[in-house]
C-alpha cells in the first residue's frame, strides 16, 4: 500500500502528458488529509497534539517528507472549505485503496481523534460516517479503535 500511495502522490508520472504528479493534483493524498483534519476539527478545536498526529501518520504511513506533508495539508484544508460532504474524499479513497487500507485509514482516523485525550461524540460519529462511506463493517472499525487505544496504553505505560 505505501509504496502505491507514494508512486500515485510523488513518483507517479501522468500517463498523457510524462510529468510529475504533484500533491495538488493528487486526489488521493489531499483526500486522505482532509479526511484526517476534518476528524481533528470535529470538536471544534485543531490544536498542535491533533496537528502532530496527522503531520506523523503522513509521514509515517505514507512515507511522505516533512515538506510534502506541509503541501499536502495545505491543500487539503483549501479542498475541505469548499467541501460540503464527505463523499467526495472517500469515494476517492475507496476507489483508490484496498480493503485492508480503508481499514489502516479508519484506524488512522482514531488516532487522530485520540490525540487530544478526549473523544469527542462528533469525532465518533464523524468516524462512524466514514467507516460506512469507506465500505469498512463497524467491526472492523471496532477492532482499528482497539489498536490506537492500546497502542497509546502502551506509550503511556513506557513514558
Amino acid at each position: 500500500m505505501i509504496e502505491h500511495i507514494r508512486k500515485l502522490m510523488f513518483g507517479a508520472t501522468d500517463k498523457t502528458t510524462g510529468e510529475t504528479v504533484s500533491p495538488e493534483e493528487n486526489a488521493v493524498a489531499v483526500a486522505a488529509a482532509a479526511l484526517l483534519i476534518e476528524t481533528a476539527v470535529m470538536d471544534g478545536n485543531f490544536d498542535e497534539a491533533e496537528r502532530g498526529t496527522i503531520t506523523r501518520l503522513l509521514v509515517t504511513h505514507f512515507q511522505m517528507e516533512a515538506s510534502e506533508v506541509g503541501a499536502v495539508i495545505e491543500e487539503a484544508e483549501k479542498t475541505i472549505d469548499n467541501a460540503v460532504e464527505l463523499f467526495s474524499f472517500t469515494r476517492v479513497l475507496r476507489d483508490d485503496f484496498e480493503h485492508a487500507d480503508r481499514v489502516e485509514m479508519i484506524e488512522m482516523l482514531w488516532e487522530v481523534a485520540y490525540a487530544d485525550d478526549v473523544i469527542h461524540d462528533y469525532e465518533a460519529n464523524l468516524i462512524r460516517r466514514v467507516t460506512g462511506l469507506l465500505h469498512v463493517t463497524d467491526r472492523e472499525s471496532g477492532e482499528a479503535r482497539k489498536r490506537v487505544v492500546e497502542r497509546l496504553d502502551n506509550n503511556g505505560a513506557e513514558a
